[in-house]
């Protein structure tokens, strides 16, 4: 193997472990595992040597974290990163008309209707749940025309601050790509079949970790820029608890009872079926023997001892 290409590896292994102990660290728990190692962009690609490479891990260290705040990284030290909700409960006359409406106010904001369910209850009344996804800037306007439709009930609002977790993974983002950068240089001058295979190894491990990072970016930037607003319908309760009488209903649930009943009986039938067959195979039994032993009556019997 390259006596220069072992030496690189084995100082960027060493920078690895090095790097991985300052890594940043998120109160998410579903944050990216920091990288293992770093390689600062600054290294002189035509001269790989260890120096380079010892200058690239101190480096690399001191401006980890500014890489998170730096104009390059397009996050600013002023930069927040917030993740708003919503829900609204809400009584209105007619939860189909509604829900259209609702509809119609995510499209103009510029957003939409993410999921929807719609039950009726025993007293024939709809109630709903919809969540809507608009842009974030328009997030306090859409809440107001959300609570115009109806009579509120309940409205509450939260935000979660994601920006440690955003600067983190952003910094750690440009701490692979600097890495994937500087590999790609060394597989370039590898010669060695041996040598071409221990660099794509570290190529595909730094790749893996850059995939990763872009997911979870990707989903903060989904969960930031489009915020979720969800809204409870419930029609009011009718005067008197009911709606009127209804008396086809009341004939529906009449014959559904006749027919509940039949059912019932053709469950018992078949249940006692064996005790059924049984008594009539215990009582022609019964009856068998009588017949073949009648019984004589008492009185005969006394009168027949006397003679």
């Amino acid at each position: 193997m390259n006596y220069k290409i072992v030496v690189l590896l084995v100082a960027c292994m060493a920078v690895a472990m090095a790097a991985g102990c300052t890594g940043y660290s998120t109160q998410s728990s579903s944050s990216v595992p920091a990288p293992q190692t770093a390689i600062h962009s600054s290294v002189a690609y035509d001269s790989i040597t260890l120096e380079g490479a010892s200058y690239a891990g101190s480096a690399a260290k001191s401006e980890r974290i500014t890489q998170g705040a730096s104009s390059g990284s397009g996050l600013t030290v002023t930069d927040t990163k917030i993740i708003k909700t919503a829900s609204v409960s809400l009584e209105v006359k007619d939860v189909t008309a509604a829900l259209d409406t609702l509809k119609t106010l995510a499209a103009a904001q510029g957003g939409y209707l993410s999921s929807t369910n719609v039950q009726r209850n025993y007293n024939n009344q709809l109630s709903g749940t919809t969540t809507l996804r608009v842009p974030q800037a328009n997030f306090e306007s859409v809440i107001e025309g959300v609570k115009a439709l109806g009579t509120v009930k309940s409205v509450s609002t939260s935000g979660e601050d994601v920006t440690e977790e955003y600067v983190d993974l952003v910094a750690q983002k440009t701490s692979y790509s600097n890495q994937l950068a500087q590999y790609n240089v060394i597989m370039k001058q590898s010669t060695k079949v041996e040598d071409i295979i221990a660099v794509q190894e570290q190529i595909d491990r730094v790749q893996t970790e850059l995939d990763r990072l872009d997911g979870r970016l990707k989903y903060l930037n989904n969960r930031i820029d489009v915020s979720t607003i969800t809204v409870y319908l419930q029609e009011p309760e009718p005067v008197g608890g009911q709606t009127g009488h209804d008396f086809v209903s009341t004939i529906n649930e009449g014959i559904a009872g006749f027919i509940g009943m039949i059912d019932a009986l053709i469950i018992l039938l078949f249940t006692l079926l064996p005790l059924l067959i049984l008594g009539g195979i215990g009582y022609g039994v019964y009856r068998y023997y009588r017949k073949n032993h009648p019984v004589v009556p008492k009185v005969a019997v006394e009168k027949k001892d006397n003679l």
